[in-house]
């Protein structure tokens, strides 16, 4: 089978090649997803922007990547696929260009999926943020597509029944560099520094002002923050804003965007990796986190409930909880420990490369 992925902002791409400045949660699950189908036996094929002449291939991981050229954007897309006739068309994430894309696909013959990236994708009237009165298109290409994959059950009930009879659920793949040996074979929490590590974009929706809000009212607890200001869904100067509060809190070290190998190094060293989001779906953070043995507090965001019924971390509800949830972790190592080999054998478990090529296999042969 012949799976083809559209690289619209060349994340794919940047993720595969190294790039340090390689970001986008929805980008990198593609290249992790895209390089286990690809070692899995399927012939997988991306199609990318302004990083490759047009053309020009290169195979990252057995991955072929394909240069489509800076034409207009539905001509270079259709030119692409009618070349290389895949048996599907895979698309992660809300945007109004899924209508147009669903039928270039039918027109070539090619059955699309989509997959959800975020919980407001399943909201088609919020869920198109950049173009926000294009959100019918995205609608129509969800009305027309041949398979939906959701993160977790949440929304999969909240599909419209029409929707969800064409939908299933499939975990976040782990990417099989974070899972090694057996499932002690993480960092000791005893040899660890004792920090709180917050990875993510400097956007509104992660909400990292609570970090510093947090690092204020816990001057003795220390936090590594990793990411970079952005403008998506923030309004001007937000980003920057909260660099500077960052950089002028004492028990705040801000390393700004680093590399994707950087970032991981980060949360696998942590004591705690804290998550401050107001809205996510399945976040990689917490299977990079998972893997590594590294215990999740979150404020908010608990998929299918698996923090507390797993026992993977907390979920503190405030910051003032969150303060308190931390400080305990912090003093009690051999707990970590013990969450940590219960994380790590419950990634192995349900988002190794494995499991969820099986799952996704599966729900394309039952037309689902």
């Amino acid at each position: 089978m012949k799976i083809a992925f559209i690289d619209s902002n060349d994340g794919i791409y940047a993720y595969a090649s190294g790039l340090p400045r390689a970001v986008g949660g929805a980008e990198r699950s593609q290249w992790v997803f895209s390089r286990v189908l690809a070692a899995a036996g399927w012939s997988v094929i991306v199609g990318v922007r302004d990083r490759l002449n047009a053309g020009e291939r290169t195979f990252v991981d057995g991955v072929e990547f394909v240069g489509i050229g800076q034409r207009q954007i539905l001509l270079a897309w259709h030119e692409f696929l009618w070349s290389h006739r895949p048996d599907w068309l895979y698309w992660r994430g809300a945007s109004h260009l899924w209508g147009p894309a669903v039928e270039i696909a039918k027109f070539a013959g090619i059955r699309t999926i989509f997959a959800a990236a975020c919980d407001l994708d399943i909201e088609p009237r919020h869920a198109t943020l950049y173009r926000p009165r294009w959100w019918p298109l995205y609608a129509w290409g969800l009305a027309r597509t041949d398979g939906i994959f959701v993160q977790h059950a949440a929304q999969l009930s909240a599909l419209p029944p029409r929707w969800r009879m064409k939908a299933s659920i499939l975990p976040t793949v782990c990417d099989v560099s974070e899972v090694v040996g057996d499932t002690t074979t993480t960092k000791p929490h005893a040899q660890r520094e004792k920090y709180v590590a917050w990875v993510g974009m400097l956007c509104q929706l992660k909400r990292p002002e609570i970090v510093i809000e947090m690092a204020r009212k816990a001057p003795s607890t220390r936090f590594i923050v990793c990411g970079g200001p952005t403008n998506f869904m923030s309004p001007p100067g937000y980003g920057e804003n909260i660099v500077n509060e960052f950089r002028a809190t004492p028990n705040i070290e801000y390393l700004g965007q680093v590399p994707p190998l950087k970032a991981q190094q980060v949360i696998s060293d942590a004591a705690v990796l804290l998550c401050t989001s107001d809205v996510e779906g399945f976040p990689n953070t917490f299977v990079q986190a998972w893997s590594s043995g590294t215990p999740v507090v979150s404020l908010k965001i608990d998929p299918n409930r698996i923090i507390e019924q797993a026992g993977l971390g907390l979920v503190s509800i405030n910051p003032e909880r969150a303060i308190a949830d931390i400080a305990a972790l912090l003093d009690a190592p051999q707990l970590r420990d013990e969450i940590g080999i219960r994380a790590r054998r419950f990634v192995i478990e349900n988002y190794s490369a494995a499991t969820v090529v099986t799952l996704f296999e599966r729900a394309l042969r039952d037309g689902r």
